[in-house]
């Protein structure tokens, strides 16, 4: 089984965060629940967002690595919307077996990375119609990663949820949705800990 850091949405450490955690663990990984806020919860996407700016990105960015200090190399990078661009960030600083994206995905210029990390894979998920979702991003980073050799696979399902696995924001959860998510994501998780148990086997 792996080590997993999760990162959090611009709302922060909503129900749908330790949800996500809880579904890891059942399946036997470890979970740091890395809160950059220090508790602070939204309900409000226009509020949270004034707060990120106060806090500024570099110190968010911060936040996420100092997050992971206590992790050995190889864990997987996982979050939620902005908290998938500081998966991606954590996945540039450190060596990690793989990051999972949540309705976020940012190029890579824009973390300050130059190339994907030979050996993280990535799966990213999203709904069609998201309104977050911006297209062009997606593209930069996939081609990216696939430019550095490494597999991505891209999931897009029905809908227009943003954090659509949340059941505490029931305008945009989508439980089917979801429950295909959760499918996949757990299929990546597990195919990451079985490579790793081959190459560490004597």
């Amino acid at each position: 089984m792996s080590d997993i850091a999760l990162f959090h949405s611009v709302l922060g450490v909503r129900p749908g965060i330790l949800d996500a955690a809880d579904r890891f663990r059942a399946e036997g990984h470890e979970v740091v629940v890395v809160d950059q806020y220090d508790g602070q919860v939204f309900d409000d996407y226009a509020e949270a967002g004034r707060f990120v700016e106060q806090i500024g990105f570099p110190e968010l960015m911060r936040r996420a690595v100092q997050g992971v200090a206590g992790l050995a190399d190889g864990f997987i990078a996982a979050g939620f919307s902005n908290g998938a661009g500081m998966a991606e960030y954590v996945a540039t600083q450190r060596t990690c077996s793989g990051a999972l994206l949540f309705s976020g995905a940012l190029p890579l210029g824009m973390l300050g990375a130059s190339a994907w990390a030979a050996g993280t894979a990535v799966q990213l998920h999203y709904t069609t119609l998201d309104p977050h979702r911006r297209q062009d991003w997606i593209d930069a980073l996939v081609d990216e990663v696939r430019g550095s050799g490494v597999s991505i696979e891209v999931l897009d399902y029905p809908g227009s949820g943003h954090l659509f696995t949340d059941p505490s924001l029931p305008a945009e959860y989508d439980p089917e949705a979801a429950a295909q998510l959760w499918e996949h994501a757990l299929t990546f998780c597990r195919s990451l800990g079985a490579a790793a148990g081959e190459h560490v086997s004597p």
